[in-house]
């Protein structure tokens, strides 16, 4: 119940949400220049003027299926950072979530890397939310690491991005449980001097 000078909350939009659905399955699974307009709707079971209701162009459909997936991967960090004591576990979880994420069915990919792909123009909106996404990713490591004392966290942070990103494309093209192994050991190599955060003040 909301009181008179309260402006109640707009409520989630089904269709909206089915279209980004059915674009984030289909975009992930066959490529965004792949996929025709139609595919989505028949995939979403809505018209095409309802489509266009919430995105002027296929771009911004795109942009919508990036921002879930961003949301998504956020979440899953703040879980894990949420359930952990220590700066090293929370690695160790981020790791193996990279390394189940390879290995699992499907899997072809990382999606943002895809979407830079086949969106080559630097300052196109697309190309924004992967920038964005990989900023937040790369930032959020390297908060980790000098929570964990690294005596390089900034280094150590690019090098993580780096290894992220070879697992994902390698675990697409190689075989995905060797390279879950191969991520393991390479990111222990990166911050195995890594001691605990000190808890003394200075």
């Amino acid at each position: 119940m909301t009181s008179a000078n309260q402006v109640p909350l707009a409520r989630p939009s089904k269709a909206r949400a089915r279209l980004v659905e059915a674009a984030s399955g289909l975009f992930y699974s066959d490529g965004i220049r792949n996929v025709s307009i139609e595919q989505v709707l028949d995939a979403a079971r809505v018209t095409r003027s309802t489509l266009y209701r919430y995105f002027a162009t296929k771009d911004d459909l795109v942009f919508a299926y990036l921002e879930g997936e961003d949301q998504k991967i956020r979440a899953r960090f703040a879980e894990a950072a949420a359930a952990v004591s220590t700066p090293d576990e929370l690695l160790h979880l981020v790791v193996g979530a990279i390394t189940h994420d390879v290995c699992g069915p499907g899997f072809r990919g990382c999606p943002f890397m895809n979407a830079a792909i086949e969106y080559p123009e630097s300052d196109h909106q697309v190309r924004t939310a992967v920038s964005s996404h990989r900023a937040w990713f790369f930032e959020s490591v390297c908060a980790v690491l000098k929570s964990a004392r690294h005596p390089d966290p900034d280094r150590a942070g690019r090098a993580l991005v780096l290894l992220r990103d070879g697992s994902m494309m390698g675990g697409y093209l190689d075989d995905p449980a060797e390279i879950a192994k191969v991520l393991e050991w390479a990111v222990r190599s990166i911050v195995g001097d890594t001691g605990p955060a000190s808890t003394s003040s200075e």
